[in-house]
Order: C-alpha cells, then structure tokens, then sequence
C-alpha cells in the first residue's frame, strides 16, 4: 500500500539530498573509525604479547553507542551527569520498537506516557 506522501518543493528536496548525504558519510565515517579501533587494539595488543585479549568490534561499537546515547540525553559521556530523563525514555521506547518490529524481539516497549 502506498502511502500518501506529499510533493515536495525543490528546495525542501535539496535539503532531504544534503542531509542524506551528511547522513551516509556519517555512518561511513563512524564504520571505518570502528574498523580502524579494532585494529590499532589488535596491532597494540600483539605488541604486548596479549593477542587473546584483543576487544571485538562490537566492544567499541558500545562504547560509541553509550557516548550518542548521553550526548542524546544532554548527559555528559565522561560522568553521566545532567541527562534528561525524558529524552532517555524516548530513546530508549525507540529502541524497543526498533526491536520489535524489525527483528520480532520479544519485549514490550515501554508504555506510552
């Protein structure tokens, strides 16, 4: 079923284009800089003789995911100090219907307030 989606103006299709694009070198950006931790901690982690001890890159993809998720809540990354509830809260019901809806994850979103 198609949904009714209005015409834009060229302008406001000029804007979706720039932001699209911002949008797609962002998640770039972000993926090589992933790659690119794993592997310095690889290449680190050999230079001590520690090779089983090397992060994965869902480890660093964590660590990354915490830190948008206090700059999402106004919370500072380093402390964790001056979030807003509220945002968290959105952010978190996001996620869960994120879950549920395109991977069937058994949760239940938190209720609507």
């Amino acid at each position: 079923m198609a949904e009714n989606v209005p015409d834009l103006t060229l302008a406001e299709r000029q804007i979706v284009d720039v932001i699209s694009r911002a949008d797609r070198k962002l998640a770039a950006t972000v993926s090589r800089a992933l790659e690119d931790a794993t592997k310095q901690a690889a290449e680190d982690m050999r230079a001590i003789g520690q090779e089983d001890a090397v992060p994965a890159m869902k480890y660093f993809a964590a660590v990354v995911h915490q830190r948008m998720y206090c700059l999402m809540c106004g919370a500072d990354p380093d402390t964790f100090e001056g979030g807003n509830p509220e945002t968290a809260y959105h952010v978190i019901r996001n996620s869960q219907n994120i879950a549920k809806h395109y991977w069937s994850a058994d949760v239940e979103p938190y209720p609507a307030k």
